[in-house]
């Protein structure tokens, strides 16, 4: 057994943790049902559970992952100071221990030892049992989290976390209830049933994201886009692209898919609340597709009982559009030089706006056009 085995099998039991979950979860299943049978919960108190649970998720997508894990957007403090404080509320830990474990899981994902919550180890690991003992791979080390050590909101947060922690959860819903006259209400509904529902929604997307879904981008990693886990976390379903692409402030790219931290953050950027707002371009989206769509298509050409003259006919066509994809790759490159120099010789903003859109533009619809090909080549597969 080695040394990192057997550390795994001897990690003793983190108790902290499994107080609060199971303090959350038996009171949700006893004392909750109990008051709704006795008393009855105010209007007012079921707004501000939705609103809570809103502002908990958000600061979490908004602000933990996308804001300070991936750096994918800046923030005017007027934008962080509420994602600090909800982010306290959603009782995950402080920013700079949520962001230190979320950067190492990026840099190990599916590691068996060394990402803390590897899907490898199985779907209730990654969703919960990775913080009910004191694994190594969870160890935690705040050096690759420097540069948000430097925010004085966050260092403040961490260092008071445990007060902060208190007053959001049980202070402000007694506080809220208490002005609508319904303090235990919003207490049981805005305090302790949605710090159960939050917490789920959000270990969904360690577990079930990585267990369930599409792979449109990539299957070096086990993440999966799925609409359905993106419909309770705010926008954090589409986790192949984000894996993939994790700088961009975006996880659904298209308008059709359901976003709305990333609507959040457009909004904030548009009344001048958030800046350098960090996106994918899109040649880097297609190509990343389309290179998806080739390995398919000969996963599909290897398993076709076709004739052999049928199948070396469409052989053939693949590796037309393998080359034809090489040569689009090539003007590609060569435009990044273009670009470069044109930025050297210091007239890049003219240039940009004509010559590089122009083909850039052509080079994307190069792409989608070479995409439905693929996806035709791939039909006659079948």
């Amino acid at each position: 057994m080695t040394d990192v085995v057997r550390g795994f099998a001897n990690s003793p039991l983190n108790w902290p943790a499994i107080i609060m979950f199971g303090l959350t979860h038996g009171l949700v299943l006893t004392l909750l049902p109990w008051y709704a049978l006795t008393h009855d919960f105010s209007l007012a108190a079921w707004i501000g559970a939705a609103f809570f649970m809103g502002a908990t998720g958000m600061s979490i997508t908004a602000g933990y992952h996308r804001l300070w894990s991936h750096r994918a957007y800046e923030a005017h403090w007027l934008v962080r100071l509420p994602l600090m404080l909800f982010g306290a509320m959603s009782l995950q830990n402080s920013t700079l221990i949520w962001a230190s474990l979320h950067r190492v899981h990026h840099k190990n994902v599916d590691h068996v030892d060394l990402d803390p919550y590897s899907i490898r180890r199985g779907f209730w690991f990654a969703h919960m049992g990775w913080m009910l003992r004191d694994y190594p791979s969870a160890e935690l080390d705040l050096s690759n989290v420097r540069d948000l050590e430097k925010d004085p909101l966050l260092a403040f947060q961490h260092k008071h976390y445990l007060g902060l922690a208190l007053f959001m959860n049980i202070g402000m819903p007694l506080l809220v209830g208490a002005a609508f006259g319904d303090a235990w209400g919003f207490l049981l509904l805005g305090g302790l049933l949605r710090i159960v529902l939050n917490h789920h929604f959000t270990f969904f997307i360690n577990s079930a994201a990585h267990w369930w879904g599409r792979r449109p981008y990539t299957i070096e990693n086990s993440a999966r886009d799925n609409d359905l886990i993106s419909l309770v976390t705010f926008g954090e379903g589409y986790h192949n692209y984000h894996h993939l692409f994790q700088w961009d402030y975006r996880n659904g790219i298209r308008w059709w898919q359901f976003d709305p931290t990333k609507w959040l953050i457009y909004g904030c950027s548009t009344l001048g609340l958030a800046w350098n707002l960090k996106r994918v371009p899109e040649f880097l989206v297609q190509r990343a597709m389309l290179e998806r769509q080739f390995a398919e298509a000969r996963l599909d050409l290897e398993g076709c009982n076709h004739h052999p003259t049928r199948l070396q006919a469409l052989q053939t066509l693949l590796q037309h559009e393998v080359e034809a994809f090489g040569a689009i790759m090539g003007e590609w490159r060569s435009l990044q030089t273009d670009r470069f120099e044109a930025a050297r010789k210091q007239i890049a903003d003219t240039w940009e706006n004509s010559e590089v859109r122009r083909r850039l533009a052509h080079l994307e619809e190069s792409l989608r056009t070479q995409r439905k090909r693929v996806r035709l080549l791939r039909l006659q597969s079948v």
